[in-house]
């Protein structure tokens, strides 16, 4: 399968999809402008139309709607609570010191907490972690040890958390236990030849497959809960893919976003736009966080 471009060039590192189901839109976030994009959705008429909230902080890391309405965002350093139109609620107290470190990607539990992990700038091994935000406001440290911490989402029964750190090159599987957050017994889920890229962020379908971007590699990989490649799909003109998430009235469209971070702007005159795709299942409503 080949995604289709529906946006010009939208964002320098596009990351961070999330379909909006009360509102009916599609957000992501321009990561290093510090910006959430609100979209439209496409089937309503041609391209949709974007809207940009810059959230006071040089990166927007990730975001989910609230239960309380409103979103949660992850900053370069933190999270912050915002209203329906993008207006700072709240500023928590920053969980991240150092200058050389930033948050990087996240997502809700079925319990409606709140994580995001970390990477350093320069990319050292090692040097990021995986946070949580509990709906108290409270925050703790789920994992430490992270190279670059992307992609984290859970299996429709709550129990399988998948999570990707990219500078292991795979996707890894966890027990989850949702009464206390503990994630245990992580183990390879899918290895990855470096040659196809590296994993980024994921997503997972109503069947339970497990889709994941590939940067440098152009790509949204399917792989069904044994871990088996079960489907491709070719991002054009892209080739720093960078996450997926199922969108539209009934989640039957795959909507991935791509970056231009580092290229020359005549090398990839796609990249960073909004590609989407419908191949041919469902997504599942994501959890919104419950502070």
């Amino acid at each position: 399968m080949k995604a289709e471009r529906i946006t010009d060039r939208i964002a320098y590192h596009g990351e961070g999809p999330v379909w909006d189901a009360a509102r009916g839109r599609l957000l992501m976030v321009d990561m290093l402008a510090g910006d959430v994009l609100e979209l439209g959705d496409p089937a309503d008429a041609g391209e949709p139309r974007v809207t940009r909230h810059h959230v006071g902080s040089p990166v927007a890391a990730a975001l989910r709607p609230r239960s309380a309405d409103g979103y949660v965002v992850a900053t370069e350093h933190g999270f912050a609570l915002f209203d329906d139109g993008f207006e700072r609620e709240r500023t928590l107290p920053d969980v991240v010191t150092d200058a050389g470190i930033r948050m990087n990607d996240g997502g809700c539990d079925p319990q409606g907490r709140f994580y995001c992990g970390t990477m350093a700038y320069d990319e050292s091994p090692g040097a990021g972690t995986l946070y949580r935000l509990d709906p108290d406001g409270s925050t703790r440290v789920v994992l430490e040890g992270v190279g670059i911490s992307n992609g984290l989402q859970w299996s429709a029964d709550g129990r399988t958390a998948y999570y990707v750190d990219t500078l292991s090159g795979r996707i890894d599987a966890f027990d989850f236990d949702g009464a206390d957050g503990a994630f245990t017994r992580r183990r390879p889920f899918a290895a990855v030849d470096p040659s196809d890229g590296f994993p980024d962020g994921l997503t997972v379908d109503a069947e339970g497959g497990v889709w994941t971007a590939f940067w440098q590699g152009g790509q949204v990989r399917r792989y069904d809960a044994s871990g088996r490649l079960t489907a491709v799909i070719e991002v054009p003109g892209a080739s720093r893919t960078t996450a997926a998430a199922f969108g539209g009235e009934h989640l039957d469209t795959l909507y991935i976003t791509t970056s231009r971070q580092g290229l020359d702007d005549d090398a990839e005159p796609h990249a960073g736009s909004l590609f989407a795709v419908q191949p041919g299942v469902n997504g599942r409503p994501l959890p919104v966080f419950a502070g």
